[in-house]
């Protein structure tokens, strides 16, 4: 797709690969829609971009989109705009051992990672079916296909959501929507608190700058490629882990041992 030619929304545009997604998006000349939580960062960056812009128009909703009002929201103002792609990259962490995660840590990752997704996406998609050519493009994570102690909860719900990408590529394959998934690695954002950037130190997990990402997910757009992991080793191991995923599983010992002094203090939420 030619991003000249693109009506976009964005969700979680004010977090660090929404951000640098913007800032990318808003250059190659499209016509952006930020949606984000966040008003006070949201508006500051729609701001800078819209004063910065070199053709592309840029316009902002504060919303939380893991309500149905929010969704309906953005939506109607989609529709307004035109949309013909939608990037789904909102998301919250949830980093600790199950046992010291508590049922509202997991809803809310359930709801804003995957449910939100899901019914955005199918809340426009007959306004995306009428366009001459459409983009779903929805931002996973390694921890999609390559499941890490520490992270169970966030993985199901990208695990969840690649799934819900392949199923739906597949549903809509002959008709003029495309839809992509993009895998980032771990990355250098405000979105990891300190244990997790403690557990990647120690884990040797290797991290990416936001505008590394925001760089491919622009050439998935415009190259439309169906699905893209980041990062090296991670392509080798998400490969090998969906060939045989036990082969790994001894891998992931130091993984483990990271959430030791974790799991043996009282139950609590650690993010």
């Amino acid at each position: 797709m030619r991003l000249a030619d693109a009506s976009i929304v964005l969700t979680g545009a004010s977090g660090g690969i929404g951000a640098a997604a913007a800032r990318e998006l808003v250059a190659s000349g499209a016509r952006v829609l930020l949606a984000a939580r966040d008003r006070a960062r949201l508006s500051q960056l729609a701001g800078t971009l819209a004063a910065d812009a070199r053709g592309g128009q840029v316009a902002a909703l504060a919303v939380d989109l893991a309500t149905t009002a929010g969704r309906t929201q953005l939506r109607d103002i989609a529709i307004a705009r035109r949309a013909n792609v939608l990037v789904n990259a909102a998301a919250v962490p949830c980093f600790g051992t199950l046992a010291d995660t508590d049922e509202g840590r997991i809803e809310q990752a359930i709801a804003t990672n995957l449910v939100a997704p899901m019914a955005l996406t199918r809340a426009l998609l007959p306004h995306l079916a009428r366009q001459p050519h459409a983009i779903v493009l929805n931002v996973g994570s390694t921890l999609g296909r390559l499941g890490l102690p520490g992270f169970s909860v966030y993985a199901a719900s990208k695990f969840g959501l690649r799934g819900f990408t392949e199923s739906l590529r597949r549903e809509l394959a002959g008709t003029g929507v495309r839809v992509l998934y993009l895998a980032p690695r771990a990355t250098r954002t405000a979105f990891n608190d300190a244990s997790v950037a403690a557990y990647n130190r120690a884990t040797g997990t290797r991290e990416d700058d936001p505008r590394t990402v925001a760089r491919a997910l622009v050439r998935m757009l415009e190259r439309e490629s169906a699905e893209r992991q980041l990062g090296f080793p991670e392509r080798l191991a998400v490969r090998l882990n969906g060939l045989a995923p036990r082969w790994l599983d001894g891998a992931f010992a130091k993984h483990r041992m990271q959430l030791a002094p974790r799991t043996a203090a009282s139950p609590k939420e650690i993010m």
